[in-house]
């Protein structure tokens, strides 16, 4: 069976509750119908009440950009998975390259969180990827399967289906750089290749990896083309229904 492509939309830390009314507005009817892709949005943890009531009955899923590892307890700030689903969220990615980059996130918190996400049903998008000084020593693949091995210790095959890997080589987020189309397929064979000695071959062949990193409308078809390649998970561009909806339709 082919993998069936997932886009989706990390707004990061942006849009207030109106504007992201305003984007599911204008959003919606441009993809009305879409069913060959996936669909999903990320917003921010207080935008979700307004976009997954907004999104309701439609083609597009909604998630969180971030969950933390436990159910409760005393941690200002973060979001749990019995929030996340009790408004509706059914996704949420799981450290992102700025979680790490910013927050100290480890390979070790990435697992505890992605066990949470599978133990209660929400779909798990794990990032992945390297920054460009270890792209420049030839350091992709083993930082590639290092942190594989890390966000996948203790997940049986049995309990692999529902994950997605999104792909974000670092040094291309948000710096107008992309990785072409080649490279990107590349580190996805590498990333394939480390979840089969993991979690078998069928698990590996069904397993949806996303690409992130400065996808616009004018990049995406090219990306696409890759047999690799099973989506993307994109920022800046999916800010506007417009940039966002040719996205979806490359």
């Amino acid at each position: 069976m082919p993998r069936k492509a997932l886009i989706a939309a990390n707004w990061k830390m942006y849009k207030t509750p109106a504007e992201a009314q305003t984007f599911v507005d204008a959003f919606l009817p441009l993809v009305k119908g879409h069913t060959r892709d996936e669909i999903a949005l990320f917003p921010s943890p207080v935008l979700l009440p307004t976009v997954v009531p907004a999104c309701e009955g439609s083609n597009v899923a909604v998630g969180a950009q971030n969950i933390h590892f436990a159910e409760e307890g005393a941690y200002t700030g973060e979001t749990s998975i019995g929030q996340l689903r009790a408004v509706g969220g059914t996704h949420t990615l799981i450290g992102h390259s700025e979680r790490r980059q910013y927050f100290a996130e480890t390979d070790e918190i990435v697992n505890k969180k992605l066990h949470t996400a599978l133990k209660h049903g929400v779909v798990p998008i794990v990032c992945i990827g390297e920054v460009l000084e270890e792209r420049e020593a030839g350091k992709t693949a083993s930082v590639l399967k290092t942190q594989v091995n890390g966000a996948f210790a203790g997940v049986s095959p049995e309990a692999a289906a529902p994950i997605v890997i999104a792909y974000e080589p670092v040094w291309a987020i948000g710096t107008g750089r992309t990785a072409t189309p080649e490279i990107a397929a590349d580190a996805h064979a590498i990333i394939r290749a480390e979840v089969t000695k993991l979690l078998g071959a069928d698990v590996a062949a069904a397993m949806r990896i996303l690409y992130g990193g400065s996808v616009k409308p004018d990049n995406i078809t090219n990306l696409m083309a890759q047999e690799e390649i099973d989506g993307a998970l994109v920022g800046g561009a999916s800010l506007k229904p417009e940039s966002f909806t040719a996205i979806v339709k490359y």
